[in-house]
């Protein structure tokens, strides 16, 4: 697989599993720095953005949820804020406290920045463990 096709599949495999659909990104992640290391900073770069857009379409769920019922994890974000955010790529938890937060109406673009802190940490301690 060429530089580039690894780099799509791996933005497309990073978005998915920020969704509320299973799968995993670090898989991805670690084939595209095995076959091409040369990649770290864009792959790192791809995945993380990959991954907090697909966080950012749970939060944008979130906000389209009526508020009526209640939601797993809202107290949790709604006493942190969107610094909560910094855990959306922990397993099961991250997707509720995406949806959490869109659904408490939190700044969108703090949002986005939280989760790709979070997410880009994650990442980049992968790849280290890889290198």
């Amino acid at each position: 697989m060429t530089e580039t096709a690894s780099l799509y599949s791996l933005f497309i495999g990073s978005f998915l599993a920020a969704t509320l659909l299973p799968g995993g990104s670090e898989a991805v992640l670690f084939g595209v720095l095995t076959a091409h290391p040369q990649t770290l900073w864009t792959a790192l770069a791809v995945a993380t953005l990959g991954n907090t857009l697909g966080g950012m379409a749970s939060f944008g769920m979130g906000w389209l949820l009526p508020q009526t019922q209640q939601l797993k994890h809202v107290e949790k974000v709604r006493h942190y804020g969107t610094p909560a955010l910094l855990l959306a790529w922990v397993p099961l938890i991250g997707d509720a406290l995406c949806l959490a937060a869109g659904w408490l109406r939190l700044n969108p673009w703090q949002a986005a920045l939280y989760m790709a802190i979070g997410k880009f940490a994650r990442y980049w301690v992968i790849a280290n463990a890889i290198a």
